[in-house]
């Protein structure tokens, strides 16, 4: 193994990605390299595999800013896909520098950087794919359901406070409306501020519900960020991306983290599917929490991924495209829905 001593300090993203995108420098020799970049990372494509490079990023969630830190990231991924994917995630492969100034794939010079290497899955098969393509059935969301109950059974609880746990919610909930409100001229204000202080007033008076969560032991180190862009619908569903970088977000009640997928499928236009997920779970699970808390988990998820659209716009490569603030809207006018059905849902008592 190359040794993580002496690495060059001038070896630049740029250069990493010239290398990588060279079919030439791959023993397996494909025909060609496609890379696609996400806001985390750079991932090279060939016929069978993917190769994925973190970017040097440091930012209030993350810090990838250092080839030690990349690397220790690159195993949490690998481990904590094992879990979902085992299949999937392969190995981790050191990209080396030699004494001619010139990268390779595990050689003997120093380590420069490391890649996730990947079973590459077919991407029509993806779930969002096959949902947009009205190919995803209810069935599919049995088996879906049936993976992840099995996933969550074998997850030990988490042992947190109730205060600690609303504490939890309060801080992003806040992080939320002050991020959505410093775009008032594409957001609507009034409805930001509506839901958030309807789920900060959630917080206060449902504590018995959180509590009776936590005591249940549905508080667990999940996935992290289940989208269906992150499932693979094969004979046995594949869920890939569990969130490596925060063990504090993987920490979730297990009913919020299916509510999520089944907003996501909800905003792809699936409402069925989403409720067939929900459904398929409670059944299989034997977890029956109160509806109201379910549209709660569903209006704050939307809220999050509202902030994190726009946010997208303080990016100068995305500052014109307007896709994020169509996205950022779509995601309020799902937590408004969620928000009002709340009150339709809610028992008589705690």
């Amino acid at each position: 193994m190359a040794s993580l001593a002496s690495i060059p300090n001038d070896v630049s993203e740029e250069m990493k990605c010239q290398f990588l995108q060279n079919s030439a420098n791959y023993t397996t020799q494909p025909k060609c390299i496609t890379m696609i970049e996400t806001h985390m990372s750079y991932v090279f494509l060939d016929d069978a595999f993917a190769y994925k490079l973190k970017k040097s990023l440091h930012n209030e969630y993350l810090d990838f800013s250092t080839v030690e830190l990349r690397h220790y990231f690159c195993e949490e991924e690998l481990r904590l896909n094992s879990r979902l994917a085992p299949d999937v995630y392969l190995s981790l492969v050191p990209l080396t520098i030699n004494t001619f100034g010139a990268l390779e794939f595990s050689g003997t010079g120093p380590v420069v950087d490391w890649l996730v290497k990947m079973r590459r899955l077919p991407a029509e098969r993806m779930l969002d794919k096959m949902i947009l393509m009205k190919q995803a059935t209810q069935l599919d969301m049995v088996h879906i359901a049936e993976c992840l109950v099995q996933f969550y059974k074998k997850l030990p609880p988490v042992a947190i406070t109730c205060p600690s746990w609303l504490s939890k919610f309060q801080q992003e909930i806040s992080r939320n409306e002050k991020i959505l409100a410093q775009h008032p001229q594409r957001l609507p204000q009034t409805i930001v501020k509506w839901l958030c202080a309807e789920q900060q007033d959630a917080l206060a008076h449902w504590a018995p519900w959180f509590e009776r969560r936590l005591s249940s032991g549905r508080i667990v180190e999940g996935h992290g960020d289940l989208r269906p862009e992150h499932i693979c619908l094969q004979p046995e569903p594949v869920i890939i991306d569990s969130l490596e970088f925060s063990a504090e977000l993987r920490i979730v009640d297990i009913a919020d983290e299916m509510s999520y997928l089944a907003l996501e499928c909800e905003r792809l236009q699936a409402p069925e599917l989403a409720l067939a997920l929900i459904e398929n779970y409670q059944l299989l699970a034997e977890d029956r929490p109160p509806p109201a808390l379910l549209h709660f988990y569903q209006g704050f998820r939307a809220c999050v991924r509202a902030r994190i659209a726009i946010h997208h716009l303080d990016e100068i490569k995305f500052s014109n495209d307007t896709k994020w603030q169509t996205r950022a809207l779509q995601y309020l006018q799902l937590a408004e829905k969620h928000q009002l059905s709340i009150k339709s849902t809610m028992e008589p008592a705690l």
